[in-house]
């Protein structure tokens, strides 16, 4: 385990701008466009024009390169680019990546995004369709021929694992679920908008793997999402209230691989969200009763509930009462169960909109907000506070 002191990143940077596409099941243009609409929009709400942006970061997965984004999008010289690797996990390694280039001063104005027809076009949730030879293949070929082959299929491993380890049953995940489409039910940009769900109605969703039902799966949407990220300074001149990022870190934990980590001494958490709690709690000068709102990455439920015990909210498998009793607000877009799955971008936006005070299902006085990235892979996170 890392024993790395507090970092000089936090407080550097903030995030100024968010826009996003309507989330849908079949956007009718391109990724390109989707993502050009998003950068548009999140410039909008910065109070910045495309001429501003001298930085572009994204995903390795992301199908619009950086500089076709910049000519679409009408920006002029870039003077940083980067991407960030392991699908889901990268979501707040990109904005990590922006305020990196923007402590030292190698760029202004960072745009971070990611936009996909992950619905009417490449369903991830598909699984393995054709992989080119490569180690990460490599590792992939242990699982798959014994019938591995789907994201549902590697956490179910994991999370039956949990159940027996701590004598739960399936009705645990149910928890995050329910929480999830609460929140949906009242967002009016959510999928499930108005359409909350019950604890008999998870039990009584269609098995997908078990001890996975289908409402323990997050959604596939069509969507684009971005994240305008400038200095602390600069954000203060802008119109809307900055999110300042007082911690971003990223973790790989021991014997990782990309969702098919069974080859550890346990199976029962996320060695790699450990990493990046620690380092975000030590940079942040925070614990888990200074966070005032969890957004946590939610593709399937038992890895939110290993995130909050991981982060220390709560003792090993004690996380389902942990959400039942709602000792933290969750998840207050809908999340990816309930809103929209755009790999963790939309979840960092409604931190934005926490720590703005103008997210739809605002928790009063919320100052801080813990928001994680994709598990199970190699993944990073951000506490996002209001400035002053």
């Amino acid at each position: 385990m890392s024993v790395r002191g507090k970092d000089q990143l936090g407080g550097q940077a903030a995030i100024v701008g968010i826009g996003a596409t309507e989330f849908s099941k079949d956007s009718g243009r391109s990724e390109l466009k989707l993502a050009v609409e998003a950068v548009h929009t999140a410039l909008d709400d910065a109070g910045l024009s495309p001429s501003d942006v001298d930085g572009l970061v994204t995903f390795t997965m992301d199908t619009n390169p950086e500089i076709t984004v910049a000519q679409a999008a009408g920006m002029g010289e870039l003077s940083f680019f980067s991407r960030v690797h392991y699908g889901g996990g990268a979501a707040c390694g990109t904005v990590q990546q922006a305020a990196l280039a923007v402590a030292s001063g190698v760029a202004d104005v960072v745009v971070c995004y990611r936009a996909f027809n992950e619905r009417s076009g490449r369903r991830f949730g598909s699984g393995v369709q054709h992989r080119e030879p490569s180690a990460e293949g490599a590792a992939l070929g242990w699982n798959l021929p014994f019938g591995l082959l789907t994201p549902a299929s590697w956490v179910a491993m994991v999370a039956q694992r949990y159940l027996h380890t701590y004598g739960l049953t399936p009705e645990a995940f149910g928890h995050v679920a329910v929480t999830d489409r609460k929140y949906a039910a009242t967002n009016p940009a959510a999928y499930f908008y108005e359409k909350p769900i019950t604890l008999a109605d998870h039990a009584e969703s269609r098995w997908i793997v078990d001890p996975l039902r289908l409402l323990d799966c997050c959604q596939e949407t069509d969507g684009g999402q971005a994240i305008v990220v400038t200095s602390v300074e600069r954000a203060r001149d802008l119109p809307n209230p900055p999110a300042v990022i007082r911690a971003a870190a990223q973790g790989a934990g021991r014997a990782q691989e990309q969702m098919t980590s069974f080859y550890r001494d346990e199976l029962t958490g996320l060695p790699e969200m450990s990493v990046v709690a620690q380092q975000l709690w030590r940079t942040a000068g925070l614990g888990p009763d200074g966070i005032d709102v969890g957004i946590l990455y939610d593709h399937f439920t038992p890895f939110v509930l290993m995130q909050l015990e991981e982060f220390g909210f709560c003792a090993p498998g004690e996380a389902a009462g942990f959400v039942a009793e709602e000792r933290l607000p969750l998840n207050t877009h809908g999340g990816q169960l309930g809103e929209a799955y755009l790999h963790g971008m939309n979840g960092i936006a409604e931190g934005v909109r926490q720590v703005r005070g103008t997210a739809v299902n605002q928790i009063p006085g919320a100052a801080t907000a813990l928001v994680t990235a994709g598990t199970g892979v190699p993944t990073s996170g951000l506490i996002l506070g209001a400035d002053g």
